[in-house]
């Protein structure tokens, strides 16, 4: 089944730690998967979500569980933004982190929010943190390697300047992209309700092991050092599209299915 997931949604889309520091899908990045999953919420789910966050946008909270990252009072949710996994293993295989990980942090969500005697300020702040969490999950590199930190460890160059994978995949090639969040989202491919369809279909965890299909991938683009240029965005943006648009949709996904 999930083999099958993944390369059901490969055909539509590609022709893709215990993390101490890191950086996530930059704001836009967060921004545009708000913003896509927007365009797919059913009517109900979008009066209740507009309720519960008083007018703000998907796209205007799916930052905030990054700025809360400075007060310590939030520190037992830093481990939820990632999972760490040998790149052979499957997430059921993976030795699990004791103070939970993205998938933890994602079901904890859902709970909070399905759950009839949660406060409407309870249900605000795991939504906030759910759209957030969804986005990480879609960004390969937050199924990394304990070992490297999930790509923040290996040193490479992006047109000349020293960074890490991770934030090459995070931040940098969006921002060389050099459009908004609104033009990312609004620039998606065409899908059919046959191919929507099929990126909602499976569980989470099927969602986890998919993904960290590319997380291999990744693993294998770039060699310690290299000075990543207009080729390496040319061979892998439209992964970080295709993740945007796919993460969008499976947000939206959820957001029906608990508030429809």
């Amino acid at each position: 089944m999930k083999l099958k997931l993944f390369l059901l949604i490969a055909a539509f889309f590609f022709g893709k730690p215990a993390m101490e520091e890191t950086v996530f899908w930059g704001q836009n990045g967060h921004r545009a998967t708000g913003k896509i999953a927007e365009n797919h919420l059913n009517k109900r789910a979008k009066k209740k979500i507009d309720k519960l966050l008083k007018g703000q946008s998907l796209a205007f909270v799916s930052t905030y569980a990054d700025e809360i990252k400075s007060d310590r009072a939030y520190s037992k949710y830093y481990s939820w933004h990632y999972v760490n996994m040998d790149l052979e293993e499957s997430y059921a295989d993976a030795t699990k982190n004791p103070k939970g990980d993205i998938v933890t942090g994602i079901n904890k969500c859902i709970e909070v929010l399905k759950d009839s005697n949660s406060s409407d300020e309870d249900k605000s702040f795991h939504l906030k943190m759910l759209v957030h969490f969804v986005g990480d999950l879609h960004q390969p590199m937050h199924i990394g390697q304990k070992e490297d930190k999930g790509g923040n460890a290996i040193q490479v160059e992006w047109f000349g300047k020293g960074t890490n994978l991770h934030a090459v995949w995070d931040t940098k090639m969006i921002e060389n992209w050099n459009m908004s969040y609104l033009e990312l989202a609004d620039n998606t491919k065409e899908v059919s309700k046959k191919q929507i369809a099929a990126i909602e279909a499976g569980t989470l965890v099927e969602w986890v092991d998919e993904i960290h299909e590319l997380t291999k991938k990744i693993y294998k683009s770039a060699a310690v050092g290299e000075n990543l240029r207009y080729r390496y965005s040319y061979d892998h943006f439209g992964i970080v599209r295709d993740q945007l648009q796919i993460g969008g949709i499976r947000l939206a996904k959820i957001l029906n299915d608990i508030f429809s």
